[in-house]
């Protein structure tokens, strides 16, 4: 371990043909600080040297291309603003320009005529002709001498790097200098050997030479694998380590008793039966709250699935044992939904049921927080008002939050503080999560899913319309008015441009007028520049049926539930990712009757918005349409439930490696479930690996 103190950590200035200067824009521009940074810095792809094409058998859909021949002329033409330098190559079969309008004046004095050449590059087209532009140039005798790799890396560059000749090629120079001087000992093991023969992985150290410098692609494959099965298997390692710590560590309130509350509610006044996903979702709760832990889970489920009902349930069994119990929502209609919606729903009940949020002032507030403070008040609802200090519980024992990724960890920590030992935590999204980015993300929690919809619930027809047929999409709202029902019509929100929002708003509000004219028909609008008491009004007028339209940018996308609107059109439905434009669809079909999601673009679509419609037309399933969205845009942020450095991954694609992140979390338990605190010979290299990273990276335990 000291010898890889003594390199791998040593400042990359102190590489040979790195210096000061290099370094400093090193650190800067690719966020390599040290021999190790070097080292994780991979090649984003290879060169098969060892393939050479004929001039003749080159065309306009090749992309990167080797030649074997000779310069046979070289001009400097245009004029003084726009010089550049064009070289004729041939080879036996025939010719083709090699141009440079970048430091031209350097290649026309170093490339030498009728010499023999190896030209690497990308082809492309000038003037209906092909054409390579800034070629590497390697002279064929340098090229001579057997036992060189057959695959060359490419590592990525930039401008800055450039200019100071750290190209991609220079980087790969430097890389070479680092491996020449490391032995096998200096690049510890951190995998147990069992594993390593269980699924035929490569020795760290061999991997880490073997994908900077590979003989072949087998070799290179080989080391990728290796190094991508490494790094999701540390990160199920640490997630799994931090469950289990939770587990050991985390003391909860017991809940005991399913009593009168539970009961009475669950035999007397459920408006509907539960679903079998509902009722196994409650068992886990129930599970959870007896163990005397913390319980601290996920609760997943699609739009309409009833995870409110489970929310509920769960707060009786809260106040069945003696506690009070919260519900925290991000908007504060979203609050008052649930407030009135648990209110008709435990009307029946002897049980106080409150609200807060930012509005509610003065003496009824003082009210409230009175009640909360004496336990008169059994459930609150509110917004994050819930959080602020002068909120003070008797005695909380379980806190919900719903809709969870709109609240920040810090915010969704400052209820753990609301009682002594903290309260159970259950957090909900409706934003249904594929299993593999929930095992990477939430491997730290328990999670639990509600993958079935409640009975009687009628599909959501969805349909494809273009700009040709505004007209008679206009016509079929007005009929499905006439029938009592309403509307809403979305408008994308444009990145980084309120303005450009508010006039595309605009623009479609003025054009919905000329359809739907007052007084016959009223319209809401609602959008990010309104004020929010404002937003709040023209959303309960919509809510309330005084309007039969509304039009809004995706401030609705969350936080109104309006069973009466029948039909959900999107504008400009090319903009929207699949999980916006599902949980945009989940706004309507919330009632008995048949509901319609009209996607609207223009009259011509590129081919992913294609796929991501034919997807919102074939299938209401929100699990179906994630694991979608992430094959078609990688994992990204995930509609904000990405933590810090979770998916940060070097190599590994948690779409593409499902199979190795899979196996990676089954390892990972297998290990802590035989050895948790990793005593056993086979683990101590993983012990000292985990050891040096801890303190790197703070993983909260905040779900």
């Amino acid at each position: 371990m000291s010898s890889l103190a003594a390199i791998l950590n040593n400042p990359i200035e102190y590489l040979k043909g790195v210096g000061p200067q290099r370094g400093d824009l090193l650190r800067k521009e690719i966020g390599v600080f040290t021999f190790r940074d070097l080292l994780h810095y991979f090649p984003f792809r290879y060169v098969d040297k060892t393939k050479v094409e004929k001039v003749v058998q080159l065309h306009y859909q090749m992309d990167f291309v080797q030649l074997r021949g000779r310069i046979v002329r070289k001009e400097v033409i245009g004029d003084k603003r726009a010089k550049r330098l064009v070289a004729t190559f041939r080879d036996e079969t025939g010719e083709i320009p090699l141009v440079w309008f970048q430091g031209w004046q350097w290649m026309e004095k170093s490339l030498q005529l009728h010499t023999p050449y190896l030209v690497f590059g990308r082809l492309s087209m000038f003037n209906g002709y092909l054409q390579l532009s800034h070629p590497e140039m390697d002279l064929v005798s340098t090229e001579a001498g057997g036992g060189k790799q057959f695959l060359e890396p490419v590592y990525s560059t930039t401008e800055k790097l450039k200019a100071r000749g750290l190209t991609g090629k220079a980087i790969g120079k430097l890389t070479s200098n680092l491996l020449e001087q490391l032995l096998p000992g200096e690049v510890p093991e951190n995998i147990p050997a069992s594993i390593l023969q269980q699924y035929r992985l490569l020795p760290r150290h061999v991997a880490f030479f073997k994908i900077h410098k590979p003989m072949n692609e087998e070799e290179a494959k080989m080391a990728q694998r290796r190094l991508k099965f490494e790094e999701l298997f540390i990160v199920q390692m640490r997630i799994c380590r931090l469950k289990i710590r939770r587990h050991q560590l985390s003391h909860g309130y017991r809940f005991d008793n399913v009593g009168e509350y539970f009961n009475g509610f669950y035999n007397e006044h459920l408006p509907f039966p539960l679903t079998g996903a509902q009722k196994r979702v409650i068992k886990e709760i129930r599970q959870d709250t007896v163990t005397g832990r913390q319980m601290n889970r996920l609760l997943q489920g699609d739009v309409g699935s009833g995870k409110t009902m489970v929310a509920l349930l769960s707060m009786l069994l809260a106040v069945d044992n003696g506690f009070q119990a919260c519900l925290m929502a991000p908007t504060e209609i979203l609050s008052q939904q649930h407030y009135k919606g648990l209110c008709e729903l435990l009307a029946q009940m002897p049980l106080k049921v409150a609200l807060l949020t930012g509005s509610i002032k003065g003496k009824a507030r003082k009210a409230i927080l009175e009640q909360v403070a004496g336990g008169e008040i059994q459930i609150l609802i509110g917004t994050h008002a819930l959080l602020e200090n002068e909120v003070v519980f008797k005695n909380l024992g379980l806190a919900i939050v719903d809709e969870q990724h709109r609240f920040g960890v810090a915010q969704r920590a400052l209820l753990w503080q609301k009682n002594n030992i903290p309260p159970h935590i259950l957090v909900m999204t409706a934003t249904p999560i594929p299993r593999t980015l929930a095992m990477t993300i939430y491997g730290d929690l328990d999670v639990s899913v509600i993958d079935e919809m409640p009975p009687g619930r009628k599909p959501i027809t969805t349909v494809h319309r273009t700009e040709f047929q505004r007209p008679q999409v206009m016509d079929f709202i007005r009929e499905e008015i006439k029938k009592g029902r309403q509307a809403y019509i979305v408008y994308p929100l444009i990145e980084d441009s309120e303005k450009l929002d508010y006039e595309n708003l605009m623009k479609g509000y003025e054009e919905v007028k000329a359809f739907f004219p007052e007084p016959r028909y009223y319209i809401s609008m609602v959008h990010g520049r309104q004020k929010a008491d404002q937003r709040n009004t023209n959303m309960q007028r919509f809510v309330t049926g005084d309007t039969q339209i509304m039009v809004a940018t995706t401030v609705i996308e969350v936080g109104v539930n309006v069973p009466n609107a029948s039909v959900m059109v999107i504008e400009s439905t090319e903009r929207f990712g699949l999980s916006q434009l599902h949980q945009l669809r989940g706004r309507v079909g919330r009632g008995a009757d048949q509901s319609f999601c009209i996607l609207m673009t223009g009259n011509k679509v590129g081919q992913d918005s294609k796929q991501r419609i034919e997807v919102m037309v074939q299938t209401n399933n929100g699990f179906l349409i994630s694991e979608k969205d992430m094959e078609l845009r990688g994992p990204g942020d995930m509609e904000g439930t990405r933590q810090s450095g979770v998916l940060d991954f070097k190599l590994a694609d948690i779409v593409q490696d499902k199979p190795i992140l899979e196996a990676a979390r089954a390892c990972a338990e297998k290990i802590l479930s035989d050895d948790p605190d990793l005593q056993l010979p086979d683990n101590q290299p993983l012990r000292n690996y985990l050891a040096l990273l801890q303190g790197k990276s703070q993983w909260s335990k905040i779900s």
